[in-house]
């Protein structure tokens, strides 16, 4: 059994933040749990599909985050408890739903876990999504271990019941996805009753008095947060500074004081509940020391509150020096590092800490050892293909076209590997919304074509409104909506359109092509394999007017090396290839740039990397001597006659 399903507690185990995050769901009795994938929060829902097969809950990946919230929230109205997770993105789009909700109140425990992404690893911002908790007026929980991530995400459960409402629980890339030994506890029985109360009605009005009623909850949270475990201090009575910290944070403040030994002049007080703010403790605090350091990812969201906290309180505890993000003494954007506090307390505390020397050491030690790598798609990918049609298509066409672009591996196309053919990315959806306006703007003497393209996870997710508003307002409008047949980028999840749910169970999938021919759209099928032919065809879209729809077809590289590869072996005739001397400059490692094609330095011809490439064969097509060759896998040929 799953060590995550184990049902006996007491033990410990190696648990990554995300699945510890589950497991605590699990010890709170969590029996309804929805999400969307989105790195780096992905791995919760991961988790408990998992646990799904040994114990009685039901896990869900929901169409998009706002879905999720709902499905969970039912779950709470009629008295069972639910968890929803995401990533911060989808918090913005869970925020209308949340600020309602938030008025109405639940009744089961309901948890929304929202994991950050400070520095936008694989993020198109790195948004701080704890603004939501002022906004929506709900409790706020910031783990800074995996042990905690478990402890808090069973705890808050308990506080949503006991405040009738939605409890928020943050957790950031670089928690989510470390790992560490975790005392696990006891799983309860999962026994439930679901009923919906109707002599109980949740909704927002009168609206002032529910406003009222959620601060007199939120007030209610903040009285169990003056004594809460997850906030604890360490360091003399009286610190020559005080460090106030949350979240990863800590444990960078931590590492610093240790590494310069400044642990008898330093005081760190953690805080794991970081709104509302446990006030009492705080001004304690704050009354020991003069200058105060604020430690956070990603934007100074504690350092203004307990500004303002100290501002309302001065006559007691006396003008402070508050140093943070906000103040300009740590960077204001960005992830911080334990770097960051070794610079800011050894120039405070005149300590020789000299990061740079530790710079070049390391530098010293890796130089000529680490290659140089590029975001790049993967060998045999097939958004390389659509890429080279769309680069080659827009040439025909010559009337400065350009991509409207979306989230996803494609996204990849701002840069070399996608020949830079996409010139704006946004939010999921945006693409195909702001394609909608440049298709309104011929009226003034707009006459560039614009190509939008989305995948097959994101055309569920948020695409299908900009859809029909292109139908409805008959803007012109092409989309190429990329099958590759999984939500590749966060990790092979199912969606709608690939007929299996989170818990492995057939389903009938939502076939993309009669759902846009059900809108009366001309809808056309390729294969971006068929460079020439998928160009040919898009060349044509892009003379006609109205919505136009292309779905391109092919299954993601990583899922077909799983199913059984690819048909060829590939190689290149170094006597063809004219190398430096080709017309296009070495065009098929300088501008294809499939990860296996690489230069022969020695001979001056391309060559394959027979480790990394796939065999898809679609470089044969771009060579114009036609020296890469592709034979077929005698084993694949044997497949195929089966």
């Amino acid at each position: 059994m799953d060590s995550i399903s184990q049902r006996c507690g007491g033990v410990r185990v190696l648990l990554q933040a995300n699945e510890a995050i589950a497991r605590g769901a699990l010890e709170a009795g969590v029996v309804f749990c929805a999400g969307y994938p989105g790195n780096p929060s992905s791995e919760i829902i991961e988790t408990l599909a998992r646990a799904a097969q040994d114990l009685p809950i039901y896990v869900e990946w929901s169409a998009n985050e706002k879905v999720a919230l709902e499905a969970a929230t039912a779950a709470s109205f009629a008295g069972c408890r639910a968890i929803s997770s995401m990533k911060q993105n989808g918090v913005n789009v869970v925020s209308d739903f949340l600020t309602n909700l938030t008025l109405s109140g639940t009744k089961g425990g309901l948890v929304l876990v929202s994991c950050d992404d400070p520095g936008g690893i694989s993020s198109t911002n790195e948004e701080d999504a704890r603004a939501f908790a002022p906004l929506s007026d709900i409790p706020l929980l910031e783990p800074s271990t995996p042990q905690e991530a478990l402890d808090m995400t069973r705890w808050a459960f308990d506080l949503s019941e006991a405040i009738q409402n939605v409890v928020m629980v943050r957790s950031v890339s670089r928690l989510s996805h470390s790992r560490s030994d975790v005392v696990i506890g006891d799983l309860p029985d999962f026994k439930v009753s679901p009923h919906f109360n109707t002599s109980v009605s949740f909704h927002t009005f009168p609206i002032v008095p529910k406003h009222e009623a959620r601060h007199k909850k939120l007030n209610k949270a903040q009285s169990f947060f003056e004594t809460s475990p997850f906030n604890t201090y360490q360091g003399p009575e009286a610190p020559e500074l005080l460090i106030i910290g949350s979240g990863c944070a800590w444990n960078y403040a931590l590492d610093a004081v240790n590494i310069l030994g400044l642990q008898g002049r330093v005081g760190i007080l953690k805080l794991g509940t970081t709104w509302p703010l446990p006030k009492k403790l705080l001004l304690r605090h704050l009354k020991t020391c003069d200058t105060i350091l604020l430690v956070e990812d990603v934007d100074p969201f504690i350092e203004v509150h307990i500004k303002a906290l100290a501002a309302e309180n001065v006559k007691d505890i006396g003008i402070k020096r508050f140093c943070g993000r906000g103040s300009g003494d740590l960077p204001l954007c960005g992830e911080l590092s334990p770097g960051h506090l070794l610079a800011f307390l050894g120039e405070y505390f005149d300590t020789n800490w000299r990061q740079e020397d530790y710079r070049t050491k390391v530098q010293s030690m890796t130089e000529g050892k680490i290659p140089t790598r590029e975001f790049g798609f993967c060998p045999g990918c097939p958004h390389r293909g659509t890429f080279y049609a769309i680069k080659t298509a827009l040439a025909w066409d010559n009337r400065d076209g350009f991509v409207s672009g979306d989230i996803g591996c494609y996204t990849m196309g701002i840069w070399p590997t996608g020949f830079n053919q996409m010139k704006s990315v946004h939010a999921m959806g945006s693409g195909l919304g702001l394609a909608c306006g440049y298709g309104k703007l011929d009226q003034f003497g707009f006459d560039q074509p614009v190509i939008t393209v989305c995948g097959d996870s994101t055309f569920f997710h948020a695409a299908i409104p900009a859809l029909v508003n292109a139908r409805f307002n008959e803007s012109d409008i092409l989309l190429l909506v990329l099958d590759n047949s999984a939500t590749a980028m966060t990790g092979f999840q199912p969606h709608p359109g690939t007929g299996k749910t989170a818990m492995g169970q057939d389903t009938q999938p939502v076939d993309v092509v009669a759902l846009c021919e059900s809108l009366g759209l001309e809808v056309h099928v390729g294969d971006p394999y068929d460079m020439k032919g998928t160009a040919q065809k898009l060349y044509e879209l892009m003379q006609r007017g109205g919505p136009r729809v292309m779905v391109l077809r092919r299954k993601c590289a990583l899922v077909q090396g799983k199913e059984g590869g690819f048909p060829y072996i590939m190689s290149v005739d170094q006597s063809l290839c004219l190398g430096e001397a080709c017309g296009c400059g070495r065009y098929c490692t300088r501008i294809f740039r499939c990860p296996g094609l690489i230069w022969d330095k020695e001979k001056g011809k391309a060559m394959i990397d027979q480790v990394i490439c796939v065999g898809c064969g679609i470089c044969a097509d771009i060579c114009p001597q036609g020296a890469i060759k592709k034979d077929a896998k005698t084993e694949y040929a044997t497949q195929e006659t089966k």
